[in-house]
């Protein structure tokens, strides 16, 4: 299986301007740049998009590591967050926090730490950054 996605930039780094589209559709000519990046105005970057496919691979796992031990959960919200700085080698992504809240019946808290532990250490996304990746997994009560 194989995804793809384009970017197409014009101009130079500070006054230029991009866009990013995915095959899906669902990103179509998306507008980036410096300032989105690295001033925190509203648009996308690339960290984003990075957060978002690390919080989507992660808590898809987490549902696949509950599976094959019998739970199910009635939610699963997950934030990733990417911190990108400038180190001595240059801007570098330095690590990614993923903060997760369960709501699940009848699962222990031990299980669910096994169960969040293995899916941040085996989804695809966690596996290809090389990025420090660290987790806070919160248990809510099942009603």
């Amino acid at each position: 299986m194989q995804r793809t996605a384009n970017a197409v930039w014009t101009g130079g780094l500070k006054d230029g301007k991009g866009s990013i589209t995915t095959q899906s559709g669902i990103l179509s000519d998306t507008p980036y740049s410096f300032v989105t990046r690295f001033e925190n105005q509203t648009g996308t970057n690339p960290e984003e998009l990075i957060a978002a496919a690390h919080a989507g691979c992660f808590t898809m796992a987490l549902s696949a590591q509950l599976g094959t031990i019998n739970f199910t959960a009635q939610s699963l919200r997950t934030t990733a967050t990417v911190t990108l700085e400038k180190l001595d080698v240059g801007w570098t992504i330095s690590k990614v926090h993923l903060d997760v809240t369960a709501r699940i019946s009848g699962i222990s808290a031990t299980a669910f730490e096994s169960a969040a532990q293995s899916a941040k250490a085996n989804c695809p996304v966690s596996r290809l950054l090389k990025a420090e990746i660290t987790m806070n997994a919160h248990l809510e009560q099942a009603a």
